[in-house]
């Protein structure tokens, strides 16, 4: 009889705690965790676990728990699609991510046959939403399009009696961002002297930058991330070389100046503005500093974006796709990066971009 009812009790507390954990609401975060740009997956995961931890603190979403699952795509396309299939095994209600535009397009399509949501922190790339599969695939960041209209008048206004020259690194993001800067400088008068690509992941740039230097570019705007770019910059400066380096928002990481030095003085990025600045977001900062997570970059963009699906789903009283994807659709949010709404196909109505400079290590507005 003993045995009997310590088996029943086992039974029963084994069901409970099954039953807790299918409660549980599961979401997602993925991006580079590993990897060239791991820094901005670093960026995303820290955004993604402040948010988990304080939406539990405060009650969590419909009386439940969240539970973050972290994918790492290593922003390569084919590891996104296996990462969107692996969260769809584990029945992820939404996905804050990913990173790279050229992951986020195509494991979109996996999200949507998935009836999950994909709100991405960060891919500009302007096929995301204009391409979608459907909805309930959104972002809470910018598009290279809006990026690029800001780079390119930029550009074309304050240095169209300059020798421009435009690279990009031949990815969705980077050719993307390029494309977009070119098309608006040339609009505004402006045209470059040289236009080509360069392989991303090398080390070595300085015969790339003795072909900027033989035809005297005075500035270059690079299409693509910190990583190249700043060995590019710091390689111009090695070759006595003081052209200015103008970029999107992959350089809004502190390892661009671990990679330059000093010689990344000057660089200028374009990047919404600063969440970090906003009054609204400073006791978020304070939790995530005091937790030893960066703040920097799309931190706050994760969080903001696991905040809108939150107070969607219980808006909508449910985490369920449809349900959630109408309030999505229809609701206005109040997140760390203020109050947004978003537009028909998932684009969101965010100030746009701003010049940053970099120097002494840090970037600030221009």
């Amino acid at each position: 009889m003993k045995t009997m009812i310590k088996l029943g009790l086992a039974l029963a507390a084994s069901t409970a705690l099954a039953s807790s954990a299918f409660a549980d609401i599961t979401i997602a975060t993925a991006g580079p965790m590993t990897g060239q740009y791991a820094t901005f997956g670093a960026q995303m995961k820290a955004g993604a676990e402040q948010a988990v931890e304080d939406i539990n603190a405060a009650g969590g979403v419909l009386g439940e728990m969240l539970v973050l699952e972290v994918g790492d795509d290593a922003c390569d396309p084919k590891q996104a699609v296996a990462v969107a299939n692996q969260m769809a095994g584990r029945g992820v209600s939404l996905m804050a991510g990913h990173f790279c535009s050229g992951s986020s397009i195509p494991a979109s399509d996996v999200y949507y046959d998935e009836s999950i949501i994909q709100i991405s922190p960060a891919s500009t790339n302007p096929k995301f939403t204009d391409e979608r599969p459907g909805k309930g695939i959104m972002r809470v960041c910018g598009r290279d399009d809006q990026q690029g209209q800001v780079a390119g008048e930029f550009l074309a206004s304050n240095f169209g009696d300059k020798n421009i020259a435009i690279i990009h690194d031949k990815t969705a993001y980077g050719k993307g961002l390029a494309d977009q800067t070119q098309k608006f400088m040339n609009e505004a008068g402006a045209t470059e002297i040289l236009y080509e690509a360069y392989t991303a992941g090398e080390k070595d740039y300085n015969s790339l930058v003795s072909k900027l230097k033989a035809a005297n570019v005075d500035v270059l705007y690079v299409g693509g991330y910190h990583t190249e770019a700043g060995l590019i910059k710091r390689q111009m400066v090695d070759q006595g070389m003081d052209t200015m380096l103008v970029s999107g928002d992959a350089l809004v990481t502190d390892e661009y100046w671990s990679i330059t030095g000093d010689a990344g003085a000057g660089t200028l990025m374009t990047f919404s503005p600063d969440p970090r600045k906003n009054p609204i977001a400073a006791p978020v900062v304070e939790r995530l500093e005091a937790a030893g997570r960066t703040t920097e970059g799309y931190s706050l963009y994760t969080y903001a974006a696991i905040q809108a699906w939150a107070q969607a789903a219980e808006r909508a009283g449910s985490v369920k796709y449809d349900p959630v994807v109408a309030e999505l659709e229809t609701g206005t949010f109040d997140t760390v990066l203020g109050e947004f709404s978003f537009n028909g196909k998932g684009d969101v109505n965010i100030p746009g971009y701003v010049f940053y400079e970099w120097a002494n290590g840090s970037y600030d507005y221009r």
